[in-house]
């Protein structure tokens, strides 16, 4: 591998090439030419074929231009999930070693778990910041411990205290596209209270970036930049642009099978696949999740292709970005020095099961088993599918089109879990470009990038030195189409394995007993070379080289902080207790940006809980007094027509009372949420300590719900209550006043498993 190389100073002074290495461009003792600007785009949950260049139906024509003059790779390989993807992709470190063996939302307390990027690892933009670069990001972070996102916390994981200079977008691992549950803005969160009409957030992070280009550029014409632009889309819940689907109105009436048929037969004619490749058939294709689509009713027909239309909606929205970016720098004829990365965090998911959801977050409810009858799509009107009042997730039918010719899904370590698009492009590079079918893997990206901007990676981090990167150099790739690639990877997810060497792959999609040990337990084989889409397992008849690989796979693991494996669930019951004052009593003042999500959630999920609010009201009063959540699930308490109203947002399922008019005056006002049995509540409403109003049952919200947090005197962002928005928007409090709001966390539930952990050994918690 060449020599990492750097240099001071970017304003055109020319610095002689000294090395013994052959550098990357063209004659060696030639003047170093201006850096490069560097743009990577990471999509979440995109699946290999979903890009035009990949074999999709999906209009992608700026996308499809980047790689006409770019190199595609037909053998990139990911993390099965985003966090870890995103933490390889930033530090050059394998995913464990990078702190993130799963995504930002457990914290069991071991290294390879830790969800925080380690001290002595820089980042790409940290790196690239010391080499002379302005450093930009927009989009999804998801590099954060959960119960450090809110505003009093330590802030030392955010975007720009690991390298970059400016920041905007969504801390969390998804949002709504049109109501962000809560945008971050450097090191502040956004303080608004009602987005306007039209508003979008794809539309918003690219304006973003934009802006911050433009706003180098008019103080610093020639400095390089590093912008990361991580998408929140097509991460669910799926929306898009009501001109977008429509554009796609009919596209899908053929069904998955018809899709994704099609979409194979061009990759195998552009070469995206070898030609002797097979396309899975059921059973293993993941038959038993996926319904035969000649025996759906018409009427499933035109939901599930509603689902597809506005992800290929989705889809289109993100290539009109990258035109827009490439637009930009064309006018100011920076295109040509300006390197482009188009990735995937992983592969496309089934997180929507066989018929797709319009009720996106009672699916992360899963504790333990949900009750008999647990709420999993809540019908709504097919045409809102894709906008504001629906949070929806594509049915599994179509992740395995988007996954195409591959089987399974995000979150496995099969090739549809972990194989991903990867374009890159440098117009003005002189090197050859085309296909490539080298093994590349998600930590060769940060290597790679330094050393074509020609900046070194740091050797220290806070004083400590710099852990020594994973991931390898890919110019030889990039220069030469016979080049080798990379030789071998491990891989794993909540205990499934995987391992990677040569042609061979080795696989465990169960996790292994206690009993079974790191290497035991079922594994699979097969060779990539004769059968890249894993249909014919050999492991039966070759057990020695599986057993090899197992071993080598148990190495890998060991090197790479790995264990322990989640062989018992315990990894995600297993919580600091740190996180204990989180769940405190706490009065909110009114009228400021909402509590955070996780903080709101540890105040009201899997327990009982009661608002207590004092309020002085006139005979005009009007408003919401506390909201919490949003369209995908939430409650609210407000004044309206003079009456206190109760409303409750069951994924999706609405449910509002009213109390007995309010004289002018002072009020106390309690509104309980008691536990019932099946993870249910039972709401009641008392005005001055008589009961007024009640909802007798209804699911709890719990898992990622309520999504967006707690706001006081006004109903922030997406409306708990959409009849209510659209007659007021936020709603705000008028006509007295909201003297105190004070949250009461009740007793836990039976169902909450969570084991404490403290210094030096597990407490288990005791229900009240």
């Amino acid at each position: 591998m060449p020599e990492k190389r750097g240099y001071e100073g970017f304003e055109g002074r020319a610095e002689e090439f000294t090395s013994d290495s052959e550098p990357w461009w063209p004659q060696p003792g030639r003047a170093r030419p201006q850096a490069p600007n560097i743009i990577v785009m990471l999509i979440d949950d995109l699946g290999f074929s979903d890009l035009g260049p990949f074999g999709s139906e999906i209009d992608t024509p700026h996308i499809d231009a980047v790689a006409a003059d770019g190199w595609v790779f037909t053998n990139y390989r990911t993390a099965p999930m985003c966090s870890p993807a995103r933490a390889a992709l930033l530090t050059g470190l394998n995913p464990h070693r990078a702190g993130f063996g799963f995504v930002a939302h457990i914290d069991p307390g071991y290294p390879g778990f830790s969800c925080e990027l380690p001290d002595a690892a820089p980042t790409l933009a940290e790196s690239l910041r010391a080499g002379g670069y302005a450093t930009f990001m927009v989009g999804k972070w998801h590099l954060t411990l959960e119960s450090r996102l809110h505003d009093g916390a330590d802030r030392s994981t955010w975007p720009l205290q690991r390298g970059f200079d400016r920041y905007f977008g969504s801390m969390d691992g998804f949002t709504s596209l049109h109501h962000p549950h809560r945008l971050v803005q450097d090191n502040s969160v956004v303080d608004v209270r009602e987005f306007p009409e039209g508003f979008f957030l794809t539309d918003e992070l690219t304006d973003r970036a934009i802006g911050m280009i433009d706003d180098l550029r008019v103080n610093e014409p020639d400095k390089p930049f590093f912008l990361y632009y991580a998408h929140t889309s097509v991460h669910g819940p799926i929306q898009a642009k009501d001109p977008d689907i429509e554009k796609y109105r009919g596209r899908y009436e053929a069904g998955w099978n018809a899709l994704r048929a099609e979409r194979f037969a061009r990759q195998r004619e552009r070469g995206i696949v070898p030609a002797h490749t097979a396309l899975p058939e059921d059973p293993i294709a993941d038959g038993d999740r996926i319904p035969a689509w000649e025996t759906l009713s018409e009427e499933d027909r035109l939901l599930f292709a509603r689902h597809m239309e506005v992800y290929a909606a989705a889809v289109d929205e993100i290539d009109q970005s990258v035109g827009r970016l490439l637009e930009r720098l064309e006018r100011s004829g920076e295109r040509d020095n300006t390197i482009v990365v188009l990735a995937s965090d992983n592969g496309g998911t089934a997180e929507g099961g066989p018929t797709g959801t319009r009720s996106y977050f009672a699916q992360f409810g899963t504790h333990g088993g949900m009750p008999e009858g647990w709420v999993t799509d809540v019908p709504r009107d097919v045409d809102d599918i894709g906008g504001p009042r629906v949070f929806g997730q594509y049915p599994t039918g179509w992740a395995r089109v988007s996954n195409t010719p591959f089987r399974s899904f995000k979150a496995t370590t099969y090739e549809g879990g972990v194989h991903a698009p990867l374009i890159i492009s440098w117009p003005g590079s002189e090197m050859a470009r085309g296909l490539r079918d080298q093994f590349v893997f998600v930590a060769d990206l940060a290597p790679t990038l330094l050393e074509l901007a020609g900046v070194p990676a740091l050797e220290e981090r806070a004083g400590a030195p710099a852990l020594e990167m994973d991931g390898g150099s890919i110019l030889g790739v990039l220069t030469d189409p016979a080049a080798d690639g990379r030789e071998s990877q491990y891989f794993e997810c909540v205990g499934r394995r995987a391992i990677v060497d040569g042609r061979w792959k080795a696989l465990s999609p169960l996790v292994p007993t206690k009993e079974e040990g790191a290497e035991g337990g079922t594994w699979e084989l097969y060779d990539l070379a004769a059968d890249p889409t894993e249909t014919v397992d050999l492991a039966a008849s070759m057990p020695e080289r599986v057993a090899q690989l197992a071993a080598r796979w148990h190495e890998d693991a060991w090197r790479n902080t790995v264990f322990p494996l989640d062989d018992d669930g315990s990894m995600f019951r297993l919580r600091p207790d740190t996180e204990e004052p989180l769940s405190a009593p706490v009065s909110l003042t009114p009228f400021r940006p909402p509590l955070e999500r996780f903080r709101s959630s540890k105040l009201t999920v899997l327990r009982s809980f009661a608002v207590e609010i004092a309020l002085e009201v006139t005979a005009d009063a009007a408003g919401v007094i506390v909201a919490h959540g949003d369209q995908g699930g939430g409650y609210l308490l407000a004044i309206d027509a003079q009456a206190p109203l109760i409303v409750y947002n069951a994924y999706g399922v609405m449910h509002r009372e009213r109390g007995r008019r309010l004289e002018p005056g002072a009020h106390r006002l309690v509104a309980r949420f008691d536990e019932l049995p099946d993870l249910r509540w039972r709401i009641v409403l008392e005005v001055d300590d008589i009961e007024e109003a009640g909802i007798r049952s209804v699911p709890m919200l719990l898992g990622m719900a309520p999504f967006t947090g707690i706001s006081v005197g006004y109903d922030y962002g997406g409306p708990v209550d959409w009849d209510l928005h659209e007659d007021h928007r936020s709603y705000p409090f008028r006509g007295g006043a909201l003297t105190s709001v004070r949250y009461i966390p009740g007793p836990r539930s039976s169902h909450d498993a969570t084991v404490l952990r403290e210094v030096g050994r597990a407490v288990q918690r005791i229900a009240d």
